[in-house]
């Protein structure tokens, strides 16, 4: 049995290595299996003739399906553990992939939002249960540089999946079957269900997340404020980085800059490499710096590329884009961290709680698209730097809080 009481400040305790890389597999998966969602925005715009707005409905489903999804999760998870948990949700990603097939064969569009929905429900079930777990798998000072480690795997994820899914879809010109959708994600749940084999075979140490209760102090008070402030921090989170991921190919190709093809390349090669590799750097630095400086340091870092990238500067704005990538990489492990720090015996229902916040990977690109259907994808920039600026508020509220 695994306790979060664990002695020293290794990133991972020692005891706790092969959970910690079983877990982190789940990352990988669960990365690549989005990523393609961020290049299908453009294929069916090419292939389907369907605007922003509609394209956006891709992201609004798998989202939407965090939304409802989380609380069960959370309950499956508390009474069958975490081992049964990502048996479940890798089980149901398969079944979801599966019905690409069918869906497909129609050629409508609308016909593959209810398999995307089914897949979104098995990624919040893997999320529910594999966030919390790696945030106890050592000290609870490096608790957010452990999520941070785990989290670039599905950074690198990320990076294959929107790779060779460019390559899939782009590379033989932008007229690629729009049926072609279900060979990617066939191959994906094929992983999936290995996976789930591997682990009906494989015991994970349980966590006990109970604490002894004490009496409260002015620390244990503002725990509540924390967990509130970092669900709505985390909600705005979500709407800046889905919405920049759906329409990140848009704004490259919009104004001519970039094919879709060499959109991609940039997607998976500059951003999400980027992406992985902030991952791994801030979970590095946060075992020697304070989490709440360097979260500080990444806000201001997005804030400012964001808006550089709305300025119409040319190479300067795309560029900014990609680099933001970096700025925001840290941000939902650290923020994730820093809401769930000290619950004790709430940890796992605060979990749930804060992966219901990915529902605004729905909300941020159905606004960003009805804005560049209307305006242009500068323009719409506007949505994920405002919520950039509510994550900032944050930060700056984690760290005066830790100063005290």
């Amino acid at each position: 049995m695994l306790s979060n009481q664990t002695s020293g400040t290794r990133l991972v305790a020692r005891e706790y290595i092969v959970p910690f890389i079983l877990i982190t597999s789940l990352f990988f998966l669960w990365g690549g299996a989005r990523a393609i969602l961020d290049v299908l925005n453009k294929h069916y715009q090419l292939t389907m003739g369907v605007s922003k707005t509609q394209s956006s409905y891709i992201q609004v489903m798998v989202y939407m399906a965090y939304f409802f999804g989380a609380i069960p999760a959370g309950i499956l998870i508390r009474r069958m553990g975490t081992r049964i948990g990502v048996i479940t949700g890798l089980c149901l990603f398969a079944v979801g992939s599966f019905l690409f097939l069918p869906a497909t064969a129609g050629g409508v569009f609308e016909y593959i939002l209810a398999p995307l929905f089914v897949l979104g429900c098995g990624l919040v079930i893997l999320e529910t249960a594999a966030n919390p777990y790696v945030t106890l798998l050592g000290h609870p000072r490096t608790s957010a540089g452990r999520l941070n480690i785990a989290q670039s795997f599905n950074g690198l994820g990320c990076v294959f999946s929107a790779l060779l899914s460019g390559l899939f879809f782009f590379g033989g010109g932008e007229q690629t079957s729009r049926g072609s959708i279900a060979v990617p994600y066939l191959i994906i749940a094929g992983i999936m269900l290995a996976v789930a084999v591997c682990f009906v075979f494989v015991r994970l140490p349980e966590v006990i997340l109970s604490q002894p209760k004490a009496p409260a102090t002015e620390k244990t008070k503002g725990l509540g404020t924390m967990f509130l402030f970092g669900f709505i921090a985390l909600i705005s989170y979500e709407i800046s980085e889905i919405s920049i991921n759906t329409f990140f190919i848009n704004f490259m190709t919009d104004d001519g800059f970039l094919t879709p093809a060499q959109a991609t390349v940039a997607l998976s090669m500059g951003g999400l490499l980027l992406f992985m590799a902030g991952r791994v750097v801030g979970g590095v630095l946060m075992s020697r710096i304070a989490t709440e400086r360097i979260f500080l340091t990444c806000a201001v870092g997005a804030v400012i590329m964001v808006s550089l990238a709305m300025s119409g500067l040319g190479v300067v704005s795309k560029v900014a884009l990609i680099v933001c990538y970096v700025f925001e990489s840290i941000m939902f492990p650290t923020i994730f961290a820093l809401a769930i720090s000290g619950l004790g015996s709430h940890t796992e229902t605060a979990s749930s709680i804060l992966m219901m916040s990915v529902v605004g990977g729905a909300i941020g690109p159905l606004a960003m698209g009805w804005m560049g259907d209307r305006f242009s994808m500068s323009v719409a920039l506007l949505v994920p730097l405002s919520t950039f600026l509510v994550v900032l508020a944050y930060a700056v509220f984690a760290l005066r809080r830790c100063a005290h």
